[in-house]
């Protein structure tokens, strides 16, 4: 009975190690009032993730988070996000609005966008992150903003994260990480006021 035991914990563990990866993402993208993008990506994946669901009518609006207290070159993040914008979103531009968010936690940010997300008055949002990041940053918003249906669609970026994660040591660092933030998250920063 004992080995028994012993070797079904085995395979329960080897079973949570595979798709450790694979519960991290949820990609539950449906039709939304709007489409929050969260901020944190350097290499804009979410953004031309969330333009292309605005594109195909998955929404009306988009909102995108982008760091308030961060200046480059001596400019605002937002004042580059919104020349950004304004080059790559042709017609779509109008209907796109630049969040300045402050923080350095999802939570912080998630907070601090809860302003921009009010102004447009939606009963449903359509939160754009990375993949590896949809679970935690649904499981946030609806925390912080209980008023609207979330769904969340995953920015995908095979250079960052992939379900296979044991093949690439990135994948690893990833997905370690993101188990990391997913357990302080539930366990302590959930539950604070």
């Amino acid at each position: 009975m004992k080995k028994l035991a012993i070797l079904l914990i085995a395979v329960l563990a080897v079973w949570f190690a595979v798709n450790a990866a694979r519960f991290l993402a949820v990609d539950s993208a449906a039709h939304s009032d709007a489409i929050l993008v969260l901020a944190g990506d350097t290499q804009d994946h979410r953004y031309w993730r969330a333009l292309t669901l605005l594109r195909s009518g998955m929404a009306g609006s988009m909102i995108y988070d982008v760091r308030g207290d961060t200046v480059e070159f001596g400019h605002p993040l937002p004042e580059y996000a919104a020349a950004f914008v304004r080059e790559t979103a042709g017609a779509e531009s109008q209907k796109v609005q630049i969040c300045a968010t402050y923080g350095d936690s999802t939570l912080q940010e998630l907070e601090s966008a809860r302003r921009c997300v009010a102004a447009g008055k939606p009963r449903s949002v359509l939160l754009v992150t990375s993949a590896y990041h949809t679970r935690r940053a649904l499981s946030v918003a609806r925390r912080v903003m209980p008023q609207y249906e979330w769904r969340s669609a995953a920015a995908t970026d095979s250079h960052q994260f992939g379900a296979e994660w044991w093949r690439h040591r990135e994948w690893a660092k990833t997905t370690l990480l993101e188990w990391q933030r997913m357990m302080w998250w539930e366990m302590v920063e959930r539950w604070k006021n």
